[in-house]
């Protein structure tokens, strides 16, 4: 074992391959989707800096036009609701930017800095009281546990689309 790991930090790959989902010194992965409206609003940028800033690392990004059989099974938990419907038709109408994120509480950590799904009941400070008012237009999507993460990564992205690369500035960020 000691000399797999001194192979893969030789190779530059840190101490081995990580688990699906999970990030380097103990973080998570979280899934996080600019939706159609924020793309048109050119919030793109915004919104990545703002990750960026709060010490998160980008391992995955691309520009989709999702179809609705993605969008159905990526929201297939609200399939009974009645706005089920409309959400996949508005999801499907324009680009949507799908990211992977990692760092420590990934997951919980954009979600906090997301806000309420109702943009009325978001903070100021968070994306959504920043930048939203009408809950069917809300901006941002982000997983909202662990293993939804872990589902929605592997339904927007092949494994080989997304890039474990040696993040300098987590020495700064996580000690």
């Amino acid at each position: 074992k000691r000399e797999r790991q001194l192979l893969f930090q030789l190779l530059g790959l840190g101490t081995g391959p990580r688990l699906p989902g999970r990030a380097r010194g103990g973080g998570e992965r979280t899934f996080v989707a600019v939706k159609p409206d924020g793309v048109q609003r050119r919030l793109v940028g915004e919104l990545v800096g703002r990750f960026e800033r709060k010490g998160l690392t980008l391992v995955g990004m691309k520009l989709v036009q999702a179809s609705e059989e993605l969008l159905r099974e990526h929201y297939v938990a609200l399939r009974h609701q009645p706005f089920y419907s409309q959400l996949v038709k508005y999801m499907s109408s324009g680009p949507v930017v799908a990211m992977v994120w990692q760092g420590l509480d990934a997951v919980k950590t954009v979600r906090a800095m997301i806000g309420e799904t109702n943009p009325a009941d978001s903070r100021p400070g968070t994306i959504r009281g920043d930048f939203c008012t009408d809950i069917s237009k809300n901006v941002i999507h982000g997983s909202d546990s662990v293993e939804s993460a872990q589902q929605e990564i592997s339904l927007w992205f092949r494994p080989e689309e997304l890039i474990c690369w040696e993040d300098t500035a987590e020495h700064w960020i996580y000690g």
